[in-house]
């Protein structure tokens, strides 16, 4: 009866129609990444309403230095998602063990090297990004804070990941309410009632993504069958070690040297001052929420054609596909534009400062109106991986997204009547669209290849 309820939780991905289980699988995961990007958003209101711009600017600016720092680890979580997947789909049930154990291992040392690396270089890093000397102080001790937390933040990510290869989206966002509601209390206690300003908000980030982490971990542990977590057997399985990093570090490389375009972005945003600075965090806190929406169906996509190609049911992967870009194109144009209509009240949340509206409108209008270009391109990337492909989306993204991006800001952004932040932004779309195609082009190839692994047998 037990096992019964715990199954309740699961889907069965490979039969049945695919758009309405991709929704109900994405719906719950849109949720919980909103409620994560809400742990920051609420840092980012509370120290703009009652510490100041300097403070805003001082924790806004680190999402890119932190994405940075993470996407390699967040990376290495794809593939335990791929590998769960496969063997789920195919019913193994020994290697479906031995990768949850091995994954939830790696997801301690990584969150254990990503606390020392984090405290250890943050001030370094800042200064390298040409942070404004008015909040460099204030953003180091964020960071530094912030890291601490890194181990839960790991365990969260990776034990979501093997959940959601088994279908389960809505336990994971359980965990998020309750952390999240933990998040704001302590969010406002700190920095009203105790008064620590960026040091309140970032011990608050962390108290909370420890309860997530938490709750997951004893998810795990008290799940039935595979997917059960013991902790007395964590061990590295070589096998499994390689088959995670043969998709993950690809798929994290592909996240770092898109961070590193970002932080280089950031670094050509800060050189127009701290209310620019201001403004374009707000603008990209409220383009998150409508990137983890549309990232959702890139998510589904990975999931589902990996549990498919496990059961060898190739006759789905391109419905699958079809699914996930039709859902990740409505949200990006109705979330996207609803952003740039609402864009003054929205940013009123952030700032009542008028000139910090005003930069993040010129964010909102050149970025969140076409990021429905984004979802098509990770859409593409979520397939390719799905089928076992992650080199390949890597090399593609790095050279038409990041690639092209950097050649931007060394081109187009010197010249100096271009030499404005409008025009820094303005190269997001324009990688999104050569990105797209290129991964569109590989897909194609990629899928024949899939193709022919099945001739023999319907011969």
């Amino acid at each position: 009866m037990e096992e019964k309820q715990e199954k309740r939780f699961e889907m069965d991905m490979c039969s049945g129609p695919i758009m309405k289980k991709m929704l109900m699988f994405a719906i719950p995961l849109v949720c919980s990444s909103i409620l994560q990007l809400l742990f920051n958003a609420a840092d980012i209101v509370v120290v703009g309403r009652f510490a100041g711009d300097n403070s805003l600017a001082a924790v806004g600016s680190n999402t890119a230095l932190i994405n940075l720092l993470t996407n390699l680890f967040i990376g290495l979580s794809v593939g335990v998602n791929v590998l769960t997947g496969l063997c789920y789909g195919a019913k193994q049930e020994k290697d479906l063990t031995e990768t949850v154990h091995t994954a939830m291992l790696l997801s301690l040392f990584s969150g254990l090297f990503l606390m020392v690396g984090g405290i250890v270089s943050a001030h370094v890093l800042l200064e390298w990004m040409q942070a404004p000397q008015e909040v460099i102080g204030l953003a180091t001790l964020y960071l530094r804070i912030y890291f601490i937390g890194m181990p839960a933040v790991m365990v969260y990510n990776f034990g979501s990941a093997i959940l959601r290869a088994v279908g389960d989206t809505r336990r994971p966002l359980f965990y998020l309410t309750e952390a999240g509601i933990i998040n704001v209390i302590l969010n406002l206690f700190f920095v009203i009632i105790c008064r620590l300003d960026v040091a309140g908000v970032a011990l608050a980030t962390v108290i909370s993504e420890t309860v997530s982490g938490g709750l997951v971990f004893r998810c795990l542990m008290k799940e039935k069958g595979g997917i059960q977590l013991i902790p007395s057997k964590l061990h590295i399985y070589k096998d499994k070690l390689q088959k995670i990093l043969r998709i993950g570090l690809p798929a994290g490389f592909q996240g770092i040297v898109f961070a590193l375009s970002n932080v280089l972005i950031q670094s050509s945003v800060n050189i127009f001052g701290a209310t620019i600075v201001a403004g374009n965090s707000a603008a990209a806190n409220i383009e998150g929420f409508v990137y983890v929406s549309m990232n959702a169906f890139h998510q589904a996509t990975v999931s589902f054609t990996s549990q498919n190609m496990g059961a060898g049911k190739y006759e789905r992967i391109n419905k699958i596909l079809f699914c996930g870009q039709i859902c990740a194109i409505v949200v990006g144009l109705v979330l996207g534009n609803a952003c740039v209509i609402f864009g003054n009240p929205l940013l009123g949340v952030y700032s009542s400062s008028p000139e910090v509206i005003q930069a993040g409108l010129v964010r909102l209008r050149v970025i969140a109106a076409t990021y429905a270009l984004c979802g098509m391109m990770d859409v593409m990337v979520g397939s390719l991986r799905g089928i076992g492909y992650s080199i390949m989306p890597m090399i593609v993204s790095t050279i038409g997204a990041c690639g092209l991006r950097i050649l931007w800001l060394a081109t187009v952004f010197q010249i100096p009547e271009f030499h404005n932040v409008r025009m820094v932004y303005y190269s997001y779309p324009v990688t999104w669209i050569v990105t797209f195609i290129a991964h569109v082009i590989c897909f194609i190839w990629a899928r024949r290849r899939v193709g022919k692994r099945i001739q023999p047998a319907t011969v």
